[in-house]
């Protein structure tokens, strides 16, 4: 078996273990929200995450910001935003979104082409602009709630759904395909880096706007934020707790 899909299949072990070990040792704590029933886990994990930033990532970051000149690091996130086109396009196609797809579609081959693989966008100008569609997104578009939230290892604030979506969304990752095994972590490592790089700063602004508990501002920005997705900026007036309590018996 090659080590890239072995690699795939642990990470996408490691949520679905994660999911059923929730789902056994669901909180009911009659303080949480009813859509973070596993309250206690998330913030644990919230604090292991925040913890391997602080003393990890950051730093890493910090220095990746200071020896890279701007223009290449702009050349490095244009690369890796244009690698997450295919998934855009897949997606577009599975919410009927016509226009997108062919917009989506055009953008992709023009930045890897006259682009130079992505590194420069070239599209944008010309009016073709990014859009933002995942496996969690259509899920949500078919109907399906978001599900109780849950904050994963390294990875972050996650809905049942979205948990679920990113395992398709691996699928469409070229960094799943990509052989040696060594290029592919590097070049995941580079992306996770070069994105951390480029919210040097919000934290202390997340730390002032949220004084009272960051964990809960977290929560909330991240839910509204993948509702404006779902909805394309146009979210109903909220009532997915009791959707959610219907499909998965909270």
């Amino acid at each position: 078996m090659k080590f890239s899909l072995l690699c795939k299949r642990l990470r996408v072990g490691l949520v679905l273990a994660t999911l059923v070990m929730l789902q056994a040792c669901a909180s009911t704590n009659g303080d949480s929200a009813p859509y973070d029933p596993w309250e206690g886990f998330n913030r644990s994990i919230y604090i292991f995450n925040d913890t391997v930033d602080d003393y990890v990532l950051k730093p890493v970051a910090e220095g990746y910001e200071f020896i890279t000149p701007v223009i290449v690091r702009k050349g490095i996130s244009n690369f890796f935003s244009n690698l997450l086109e295919p998934t855009v396009i897949i997606n577009d196609l599975l919410q009927g979104k016509l226009v997108n797809f062919t917009s989506d579609t055009g953008r992709f081959l023009i930045n890897s082409s006259i682009g130079i693989g992505g590194l420069f966008d070239v599209a944008t100008p010309m009016g073709l602009r990014q859009h933002k569609e995942d496996f969690g997104q259509t899920l949500g578009v078919w109907g399906l709630p978001d599900g109780p939230y849950l904050v994963l290892p390294f990875i972050g604030p996650k809905g049942v759904r979205d948990g679920f979506g990113w395992i398709g969304d691996l699928g469409t990752s070229p960094f799943t395909y990509a052989e040696p095994a060594a290029a592919a972590w590097g070049g995941y490592a580079l992306d996770v880096v070069d994105t951390r790089a480029r919210m040097l700063g919000t934290k202390d602004v997340l730390d002032q706007a949220a004084s009272d508990d960051v964990y809960i501002f977290v929560r909330e920005a991240y839910r509204q934020k993948r509702l404006g997705l779902v909805y394309d900026g146009n979210p109903p007036v909220e009532n997915g707790a009791a959707e959610d309590d219907l499909l998965f018996g909270e």
